[in-house]
């Protein structure tokens, strides 16, 4: 037996002599006393775990809803959200596309601030008639408000729906307005947990998607998560993994997914970086990375890996500490159960609270700033570049890199050399659209970097992954290597009754993710291209240069 099965073994037998589970479904806040929180602010947040049962009964008023949308003529149905708000539907759009062939209206999700983005999801909406879903469980966020008003434009307030928390200011625009409707949320979820509240409900809904059976599974998945021998319950024994994996310095929760499931993991990824990243602690999730031989992983790994019955990866197999097998798409609904399970355990055994965000504030303060400097001065406040070159700069603070680098690519290889085996990641912040053509290219950046250099690595689209893995970036292990990457849109769009466009908004986010990364520390350069592709090309031959270096040196 391994040190990792001998610590995971403990900790399930003190879970069962500790009567975990039964406590955490009478919602005993104690549970996580190790993070200095009161019990009843902790307890205040685990509204999920009523949520199989209770939107049972919810269902006839969704599918209401969605037989009444399509009988009135839409043909598509676009979720304007971000997060919580966007993932679980995203996560529906893809591994249930047949579903809505048959039965639901084509899904789609902007979580994009990008103007080329934007510009293209507006002209799809147009093309037929669109239900909007403007989704903010808070309602005042950002990027959804800006949605909401670029969509306005095209679109009477007729097609438009507002998912939120009671008592918003999206409520009350939504009654100001004559929106289609309004479906509340139960304000006791956090917004990664949501997925089967009705910020994932109603897109699935009007997906097609069968809510009885998606629930039915999600009921079977929360009775077994009551098991009192935690030895024999899903959830506890999935949380162990992670928590004890990462107290051991695998801190690195490998997602592995077959190719429809790939969405879970970006799903899972919001779920554990945001719950756990705090107080510098933290599983740092790796989803979307190209599958490689054993030897090829440093020792900071954990890996689970989830496929569909009928599907088989014996190279995924090969790897994972846990494998889970699920028969068919609505099991989803069970795999939301278990992993949010999972995590609000592991957040036990790592001594954290996993209902707060504590630190996602700050890039969103950093934005502000920077917009309010943007009303009163007309521009964005920028530092000089550090160092630059035609069509690219390179911004750091100089601490990062030590000595100053004198050319752009010397930048480069300072940053990849600050990478540590077995304790480091590599995180590729993308502020750039996220179609499939860039995000190949930045695959490749990845793959390299981690064969040379054998750290883990990550690829976020901004500002999606400030809703996601921010929190981590800034408040869990100073173990990030951050490259930001920035460029200019090739045609700005305005955000209608603002004073901001849409490319100044996503330079905002990207300054501000930047600024807020610095003011903690974290290893971090921004590189801004004036090109978009000749800039990816020019970084892609700059980084094959520098790990050929370093694969040399270690040889």
């Amino acid at each position: 037996m391994s040190d990792i099965d001998a610590a995971v073994t403990a900790r399930l037998e003190s879970w069962t002599a500790d009567a975990v589970a039964e406590r955490l479904w009478a919602k005993d806040g104690s549970l996580w006393a190790a993070s200095g929180k009161s019990p009843d602010d902790v307890a205040a947040w685990l509204g999920w775990l009523d949520l199989p049962e209770a939107m049972s009964a919810r269902v006839g008023e969704l599918e209401h809803l969605a037989r009444d949308v399509r009988e009135d003529g839409y043909r598509r149905a676009a979720v304007l959200g971000m997060g919580g708000s966007s993932l679980a539907p995203e996560l529906f759009s893809r591994v249930f596309a047949r579903a809505a062939a048959v039965d639901g209206l084509e899904l789609r999700i902007l979580d994009s601030t990008h103007p080329d983005v934007v510009r293209g999801f507006r002209s799809w909406a147009g093309e037929g008639r669109t239900l909007f879903c403007v989704s903010s469980k808070s309602g005042s966020t950002t990027e959804p408000n800006a949605y909401h008003a670029a969509m306005g434009e095209i679109a009477p307030a007729l097609d438009f729906l507002a998912i939120t928390d009671p008592g918003t200011s999206l409520g009350e625009v939504a009654r100001a307005q004559e929106f289609r409707g309004i479906v509340e949320a139960p304000p006791d979820v956090g917004g990664r947990y949501s997925a089967l509240t009705v910020f994932g409900l109603v897109p699935a809904a009007l997906n097609g998607v069968d809510l009885d059976g998606l629930l039915e599974r999600a009921r079977r998945m929360a009775d077994a998560c009551r098991t009192a021998d935690a030895g024999a319950n899903p959830g506890l024994r999935l949380g162990a993994l992670l928590g004890e994996s990462a107290l051991a310095g695998r801190d690195k929760l490998t997602i592995l997914t077959s190719p429809r499931l790939a969405a879970f993991g970006d799903w899972a990824e919001q779920l554990i970086a945001e719950s756990t990243g705090k107080a510098g602690k933290g599983i740092v999730p790796i989803v979307g990375e190209t599958v490689a031989e054993l030897a090829e992983y440093g020792d900071d790994r954990c890996f689970v890996h989830l496929r569909f019955a009928d599907e088989s990866d014996p190279a995924m197999s090969a790897l994972a500490d846990e494998e889970i097998v699920l028969d068919g798409p609505l099991d989803i609904g069970a795999e939301f159960v278990r992993w949010e399970v999972a995590t609000a355990v592991a957040g036990i055994v790592l001594g954290i609270d996993p209902f707060d965000q504590p630190n996602v504030q700050e890039s969103k303060d950093a934005t502000k700033e920077l917009l309010t400097a943007f009303r009163t001065n007309g521009s964005l406040p920028q530092a000089g570049p550090l160092v630059s070159e035609p069509g690219i700069s390179v911004t750091a603070d100089p601490i990062t890199l030590g000595d100053t680098p004198v050319t752009v690519d010397g930048a480069v290889r300072q940053l990849l050399d600050l990478l540590q085996p077995g304790r480091d990641y590599f995180a590729i912040l993308a502020y750039l659209p996220p179609d499939s053509a860039v995000a190949e290219r930045l695959q490749r950046i990845r793959d390299r970097v981690r064969q040379a250099h054998g750290v883990a690595t990550t690829l976020g689209f901004g500002p999606r992954f400030l809703h996601s893995t921010g929190q981590l970036h800034k408040g869990g292990p100073d173990t990030g290597v951050f490259l930001q990457l920035t460029a200019d849109p090739a045609k700005d769009l305005p955000i209608p009754g603002w004073d901001e466009s849409f490319g100044t908004l996503i330079a905002a986010q990207a300054l501000g993710d930047l600024v807020s990364l610095q003011r903690r520390g974290r290893r971090a350069l921004r590189l801004h291209f004036a090109d978009l592709e000749a800039g990816l090309d020019r970084l892609e031959s700059m980084v094959e240069a520098a790990v050929s270096v370093q694969i040399t040196h270690t040889k």
